[in-house]
């Protein structure tokens, strides 16, 4: 006999698939969002000035502001690598930095060059009740700074108002103050998120702690999963933090380095809070396990009443249900009635002892 050969479905090869063996350098857009249009935001502005554009040509962007004013491009639409050539080209942007820009799977990192730094991180937000990790790249040199994201909607509105209203001190300050607005906005944003990710626990305690449901597990399990993502997201940006505030470069000025201290305690904050909320999501896997065991001890319990209550009515039964000849009992008139009576007896008072030692 022969056996049936298994059919096996083959599989697409994945995005990290087809950068095995490219050489470094490879600028090859590593995402999922094939189909995002081209979209430049430009603000250029000092303390004087503020002006916004909007372009679908990257070239388009190229030798706007002025010596005296601070510019930022924010680049949406990574899957555009040709554009993101053109402007990399552009700031004489090293490959490698090109080929970090592209991949959404890039861990956050900071990287020092002569003319500029360049910074990794990921935006968290949630989306139709689902979180989105989005990755975000920043480059930062003397007198401009380029964002590039995968898709539009980013957390920088806040931050585009107060430079539209000229609030606070950000548009006297040079990029690198710039620079640490945008990692501020980020983070802050994390704080949002741990918010969400309280109150999902704290609903989960309560459901458990009323009736566990089918559902808890798996609501359990994608609360989980959310925080290994926020964990994964957010853990080494406390190292980029810790470089970028110890950074001595001339587009970096020491009045600025205060700030990157603050976003450093800041980021430790969001780290231990997450740890911490961790263990608690651990912690309700444990409360669910239980709850299911004392449903299980309650089910087991009755079930095991039941049993116990009906084994001397079994026993009784099972005697005079016995066929032998020479069984008086079975000739009295008033026997079956006896039996019933003695069973009903022995039923009453099993029930009276449970409930007397709270077992029912």
């Amino acid at each position: 006999m022969f056996m049936a050969k298994r059919k096996f479905k083959i599989r697409k090869p994945s995005k990290a698939e087809k950068k095995i063996g490219l050489p470094p350098g490879t600028v090859t857009y590593m995402g999922d969002k094939e189909d995002i249009s081209l979209h430049v935001e430009v603000i250029d502005y000092n303390a004087d000035i503020y002006s916004l554009q909007n372009y679908k040509d990257i070239t388009e962007t190229f030798e706007l502001g002025t010596d005296d004013s601070i510019t930022w491009t924010n680049i949406t639409g990574l899957n555009n690598v040709d554009d993101v050539k053109k402007l990399g080209a552009y700031y004489d942007i090293h490959p490698l930095i090109l080929e970090d820009i592209v991949d959404p799977y890039q861990r956050p990192k900071i990287d020092e060059f002569d003319d500029y730094v360049f910074v990794v991180a990921k935006m968290l937000y949630y989306k139709e009740n689902q979180l989105v990790v989005e990755h975000i790249s920043i480059i930062m040199g003397e007198g401009y700074v380029l964002t590039f994201q995968e898709s539009e909607y980013d957390v920088f509105d806040g931050l585009r108002k107060r430079l539209e209203a000229g609030k606070g001190r950000i548009r006297t300050q040079n990029s690198d103050y710039l620079l640490f607005c945008i990692l501020d906005s980020i983070i802050d944003n994390y704080f949002l998120i741990m918010e969400a990710i309280s109150e999902k626990i704290e609903f989960m305690e309560d459901q458990l702690f009323q009736d566990s449901e089918e559902t808890s597990s798996q609501q359990i399990q994608e609360l989980k999963r959310e925080a290994l993502s926020i964990r994964k997201a957010i853990f080494p940006l406390r190292e980029v933090l810790s470089r970028l505030e110890k950074l001595d470069t001339k587009y970096v000025y020491p009045q600025t380095t205060n700030y990157f201290k603050d976003l450093y305690d800041n980021i430790v904050q969001v780290i231990e809070t997450i740890e911490l909320y961790r263990e608690m999501i651990w912690g309700l896997i444990d409360m669910y396990m239980s709850t299911i065991s004392n449903k299980m001890n309650n089910v087991m319990k009755v079930l095991t009443i039941i049993a116990t209550i009906f084994i001397p009515l079994t026993f009784i039964a099972g005697i005079y249900g016995m066929n032998f000849d020479n069984m008086p009992e079975l000739h009295y008139k008033y026997g079956y009635y006896v039996v019933w009576g003695v069973m009903l007896v022995i039923l009453f008072l099993m029930i009276l002892y449970f409930k007397r030692k709270k077992w029912l």
